[in-house]
Formats: structure tokens, sequence, C-alpha cells
């Protein structure tokens, strides 16, 4: 794995960084095709959204490319994970005026998922835990993950692939590290985020592709029986692409053809 930290080779922070004391940072997790980033648009969406939801400075868009080209160097395909953190401060959670953000990029060979995945369509299943709602965080992918390591916790059955979280309302939000969309009497819904979860970049593109197939991607509040009442389930995110959900819940589906469609879309890109 190549890392780099500020523009230089590097595998250690000062121990004082904020993304290490308080979570104070966000991240993106990219696939480059020799050293180009696949989805940037969507990616480069989100992280300034992502910044600005954090009152974090935003880097140069030059900048970033720039380094996640250097720390793929040699790699055909590869996944980098771009984290940006609050930098280096005082003791305290007030925010230090003159704090210098630190950039943290780390590369990685990228093999991908296996095919079948996409093909056959994935097991899923509903976690126990329950998401805490936090409407100034919602949307944004910050680098407190805690509740999402603890329900991917909850299983170690690897026919299971992903599971699905609820709010502290019950309402279904997100899986532990893709969003959930679904096909439902001709209208494609993903849940509302304004309350938690993680607006990733396959989400944004597929509200930008679905329109030209004369459909809207739909934010709307959904308990778990919208979701295995469904006539398609996917979950999606930059990495994995679009994973047709085959059975949750005691619920199976076996034909999706929005999410062929989708599939086909998204490798052309």
């Amino acid at each position: 794995m190549a890392v780099r930290v500020n523009g230089r080779a590097a595998e250690t922070l000062p121990v004082a960084d904020r993304g290490l004391a308080y979570g104070d940072g966000i991240f993106r997790t990219v696939e480059l095709l020799h050293g180009v980033p696949r989805l940037w648009r969507w990616h480069w969406q989100r992280f300034m959204a992502d910044c600005a939801t954090l009152a974090l400075p935003l880097p140069d868009e030059a900048l970033l490319l720039d380094e996640l080209a250097r720390a793929a160097e040699g790699l055909p395909r590869a996944v980098a994970k771009l984290t940006l953190t609050r930098g280096a401060g005082a003791r305290g959670y007030a925010m230090p005026l003159d704090a210098t953000p630190t950039l943290v990029v780390a590369a990685s060979p990228w093999a991908g998922y296996p095919a079948e995945l996409a093909t056959d369509g994935v097991n899923a299943r509903w976690c126990a835990l329950r998401l805490a709602r936090q409407p100034r965080l919602a949307g944004a992918k910050h680098l407190n993950r805690l509740e999402n390591v603890l329900a991917r916790s909850e299983w170690s059955d690897p026919a299971i692939r992903e599971g699905l979280l609820l709010d502290s309302e019950g309402w279904v939000v997100e899986g532990t590290m893709m969003n959930v969309v679904l096909v439902s009497g001709g209208r494609v819904l993903t849940p509302l985020l304004d309350g938690c979860g993680v607006s990733g970049a396959l989400r944004a593109w597929l509200a930008d592709w679905l329109p030209t197939q004369g459909l809207a991607l739909e934010e709307a509040r959904l308990r778990p029986e919208d979701v295995l009442g469904a006539d398609e389930v996917w979950l999606v995110n930059s990495l994995a692409g679009v994973w047709p959900v085959a059975a949750l819940g005691g619920q199976r589906w076996q034909d999706f053809p929005l999410a062929r469609r989708a599939q086909v879309a998204l490798a052309s890109i």
C-alpha cells in the first residue's frame, strides 16, 4: 500500500491530529484505473458537500487528483482512500482557528468484487443496531464510523454480503457500507437521509442517470415492509457498483431488469 500524507510519502500522523482524537474529518473511497479516478465528478460533489458540513477548508481539486495519481502510480487498477482531517490541534473540542488540515491518500491494488455478486444478486440481513439521528451530520461521510463497525460485527457468515440498518425511529437508512435503492411500482426510491446515513457517490450518479431513462431517484421515508415488498432491491456504492438483493428476511428476488440497465450504463463510464 502506498501512503501519502500532505504531499509526501509517509505512514505516520501527529498524535494530536483531530482526525485521530475526535474523528474530525471526512473520507472518500475511490477506484482508479491507471491513476484516473472513476466517478470523480460525483465523488468531488460529495467531498465538497462534506467539507461544507464540517466547516473544513476545501483542498484544490487539482491537488487531490494529483495526489491520487501519485499514490496509485504503477497500479493498473487501484482503490484509494482519501482522508481529510482538520489537522493537529491543542487539547479540547473547540475548533482551532489556525489548524492546518491533514490530507492522507492511501492506495492499494484492487481486483474488484466477484462478478457473480452483480449478476446473481446478494444475500443481505437486517442489523440489530439502530443508527442515531443527527441531522447536522446527515449525509456526510465523516470519520466517526463506530456504528458501522458494530453493525458489521453482527455476522460472520461470508454468504451474507451486507446488513441493512434502521434508525432509532425504525426508518430504513442504508447498509453498513452501501446505499439502498428500491424499484417499486414503476418508481425508484432511496431512503431520505435527513437524520443520519451517508450519501454516496454512486447514489449521486444514479440521481443523474435515471432521468435519462425517464425515471427519477425519489428520496422517501421507507419502512422494512417497503423494502420487502419492492420489485427490486439494490445495494450500491462506487466500488461494488449495483448489487441486486436476491434474499433478505425470508423474501427472495430473481429478476432485476432495471438493475441490469444501470450496470450496463455504469460499465460504460
